[in-house]
């Protein structure tokens, strides 16, 4: 009798880790793998869709009742050659670049000294100041554009890519400045103490001992700066005129429409070719993206 327990036991166990594992197996799949799944669907649809309507000709894209709608059945090259040799999209990308680069060089400068005076100088409001520069973040730039126009316009810059250089800063600094004032706060003082016993300033220690340590920050807040620079839209419609300084947002919709003809292939393809360089350079540095926005929670 004592035998025939014990065998039973024996069995009952070994069944138990296929029961829980089967059940772990599907609960994994719904609560994981199932949303996840529905989540990327929806999130890659749309580039897809970019994608697939960028190399499509033009009877495939006016007659969705002989094709198929989600499938290339002659796939070509056209409305690409036309956006790159017919039109100034070459010019309008490298114009995107430039001010793209530009803001975030100089938004990076002012956000490093900002949020290293306010995390590490100790002066009275510092909390508040910090909290003040974040705040101005907040304020949506349909507000700021006409007010910054007067500015644009006064100062002659009307109509050229340095006023956006200029100008996007005012949106910049404010979050990449919180955004570093969380990381410095990741980073030892004592280091810094030290270096301050052994005679060295203030900037030598930003430029020796603190910015080599906030890489990862600086690279999280480049990114963030340049994804914005790139993207943004309100600003390069209200402060560029001709067509050969306008970014591409802006190009790829004001000249690629000729009235009510939406030229949907070479817009399609205008956009494809302009997220490419945010999604290498986001490719490129994820892996430090991730490390500072951890480091910043921690704090």
């Amino acid at each position: 009798m004592t035998d025939t327990v014990a065998q039973a036991a024996v069995a009952d166990a070994k069944a138990a880790p296929d029961t829980m594992a089967w059940d772990s197996g599907l609960r994994r799949l719904m609560m994981i793998y199932l949303p996840l799944g529905c989540f990327v669907l929806i999130l890659l649809f749309p580039f897809y869709w970019m994608a697939i309507t960028s190399f499509k000709p033009n009877a495939e894209l006016m007659n969705y009742k002989e094709h198929n709608p989600f499938w290339i059945s002659s796939p070509t090259l056209a409305h690409i050659k036309h956006l790159l040799f017919n039109t100034a999209y070459p010019h309008w990308l490298w114009t995107t670049m430039l001010v793209a680069i530009g803001a975030t060089t100089l938004s990076l400068i002012a956000s490093t000294l900002a949020a290293y005076a306010i995390e590490r100088l100790r002066f009275r409001g510092s909390p508040y100041v910090g909290l003040g520069i974040y705040l101005a973040y907040l304020v949506p730039p349909s507000i700021l554009f006409i007010p910054l126009a007067t500015v644009v316009v006064q100062f002659g810059l009307f109509d050229s890519p340095l006023a956006l250089i200029l100008v996007y800063p005012t949106f910049l600094v404010p979050f990449c400045t919180w955004l570093l004032i969380g990381y410095f706060k990741s980073i030892p003082y004592e280091l810094e103490e030290c270096a301050l016993v052994d005679g060295a300033t203030r900037l030598q220690i930003l430029r020796r001992i603190t910015l080599p340590l906030a890489v990862p920050g600086l690279i999280s807040a480049g990114i963030f700066s340049f994804t914005l620079s790139w993207n943004e839209f309100i600003y390069a419609l209200a402060f560029i005129q001709s067509g050969a300084n306008k970014t591409v947002p802006v190009a790829i919709l004001t000249e690629l429409v000729t009235g009510d003809v939406y030229q949907w292939g070479a817009l399609m393809a205008g956009s494809l070719l302009g997220s490419l360089p945010v999604a290498i350079f986001y490719s490129l540095f994820v892996d430090y993206y991730v490390s500072s926005l951890t480091g910043a929670v921690k704090e």
